[in-house]
Order: C-alpha cells, then structure tokens, then sequence
C-alpha cells in the first residue's frame, strides 16, 4: 500500500470532505452503541427499613434510604452493595463512577450517623440494607447468590462487620455466608475509633472487642478482599491492622482472603481500588458459574 502527502489546500480539503461523509454514515452506529452502553436505569432514595419504623423517626425516614442502579436490558446479574465512609460522623450515599455500566447493579447506601446515635446502630442499618437487598433485588433482574459487599473507610468497616459477625444478619432471618464476597476498602480491622471515641478511648489506643471485624474471624466466612493505602500514607495502623487480619483469617483456615496495598497512594485509595472490586466480583461470578 503506498502513502502520499497532502497537497495542504486541496487534498486536505478533500480528506476533510471525506471526514465529514464518514462521520455521517457511523454517526447512527455511534448513537446506537452509545444508547446500549445507557442501558441502565436508576432509582433513588428506596427506603429499607420497615415502613412502620421509618414513620416513628424523622431521622431513619432521612438516612436509611438506598440508591439502585441496575442494567435494564439483563439478568441474573452480580450486586454490589456499597456503603460510603465518612468515620459513621458523615457522608453520604452514591454510586461510582468506575463501577457504572460493567453488567451488574451497585447499591449505594446511606445509614444514621453518630452523634445522633451510636453503636451498633449504624451496624443495624447496615445489615438491614443489605438484607433489603437479598429480599428485593431479584425483582429487579439481579442474582440473589451473586451479592457483595463493599465499601471505603467507615464504609469498609461496615462492610466487614456485617459479613463477619454473623448475627446482623441473622436478625434478619439471613445467613451471612450467602454473601459472594467482601471487598472493604480501608476499612478498620480493629473496633472502629468512632466507637472508642463514643467510649472516651483515644484513637491511638487499639481495641479488639465484638464491634472489632477481628473479633470475629472464621474458617467459614465469604471470600474477602481487603485493600488499603501504602502503609507509610494511610492514617495510623490502617495497613497493619488488616494485615493482621488477614493472617487470623488464613490461621483459622478461612481459604480465600487476599490483601493488596497500593503503594502511593493514602487513604482515599479508591481509583485504584475499583478495578480490583471489579475483577473480584468477575473471579466469583466464574467460579460460580
């Protein structure tokens, strides 16, 4: 094939001619590749709790509500429940951008806050969101076995407490162990300094207690991912204590923990935690399969 340069006035005019002719004829194909990758529907503000309990409190109406976005076009596909940090002092629900349009429904979940409550409350909502998940999320085309847990900081945390101490769920009526996986990002391993604080404990005083995901390590648990930022970056022990958890988990057995550390980066690590959420979920969707 040979090559020749452009007479600058004609031929580029020509090229930018033939640009325009091309443009017109993919344009439709454009159009209809960009509406599939829009196939995707999202509702806001369901609430989770039961009706009656939401109706005597002004402040669970508020916070216990979640955000679906789910493929319209699918189904049987894997759920990702994602629950934001903020130290369970702040924050609030959305949905990442690097998880929409990968074939499967993320679930972002907003829960009630200290001071306004304390522990385990936050914890109770947690597990009640994602027990309204497990009830619900069939009706919209999601697959009940393929549901994961996950969130950053505080939201990590809870992700880590209610698929490892079974008895949230068990409230519920549910088994923890149907959980597909647990990915927190930067999550406390230890009890949450929240929780201490509420106690009058420094944060730079550890606790493992029964609202420590330590606490509650087992053989039998869903297979758990755990990320955190570069040890020398992440706030104080943040590595370290999920380090430590992994090894308690692989000491009683449990088969499937993993833990990655993305070095350069601190706490707010989630760019390149997402990817690994994704291909996690894609791993157990193919074991499963």
């Amino acid at each position: 094939m040979a090559f020749k340069l452009l007479n600058f006035n004609g031929d580029l005019a020509m090229l930018k001619m033939q640009s325009i002719l091309i443009l017109f004829i993919l344009l439709p194909w454009l159009l209809l590749a960009q509406s599939g990758s829009d196939s995707y529907r999202t509702e806001l503000d369901v609430p989770y709790q039961p009706a009656a309990f939401q109706a005597k409190d002004p402040y669970v109406k508020e916070r216990c509500v979640l955000d679906i976005y789910y493929p319209t076009e699918m189904k049987g596909f894997p759920v990702v429940i994602w629950f934001h940090g903020g130290g369970l002092t702040g924050g609030e629900k959305f949905i990442p951008d690097a998880l929409k349009g990968r074939s499967m429904a993320v679930i972002a979940v907003n829960y009630r806050l200290y001071p306004k409550i304390k522990a385990p409350v936050y914890i109770e909502d947690a597990a009640a969101a994602v027990a309204w998940v497990f009830k619900n999320v069939a009706a919209y085309g999601g697959d009940p076995d393929l549901i994961f847990v996950s969130g950053h900081s505080a939201g990590g945390y809870l992700a880590s407490m209610v698929g490892l101490d079974k008895r949230w769920l068990e409230a519920h009526d549910l088994d923890a162990d149907k959980i597909a996986g647990l990915v927190p990002f930067s999550g406390h391993a230890i009890t949450h300094f929240t929780v201490r604080e509420e106690r009058g404990i420094a944060g730079t005083q550890p606790v493992i207690d029964e609202l420590a995901p330590l606490f509650h390590v087992r053989a039998d648990a869903p297979p758990l991912l755990l990320i955190t930022g570069d040890r020398e970056l992440e706030l104080l022990g943040r590595y370290e204590e999920n380090a430590y958890l992994m090894r308690m988990m692989k000491v009683a057995g449990h088969p499937d923990t993993r833990l990655y550390e993305m070095d350069g980066y601190g706490h707010n690590m989630t760019a390149p935690a997402y990817p690994l959420l994704i291909g996690e979920v894609e791993r157990i969707c193919g074991l499963r399969k």
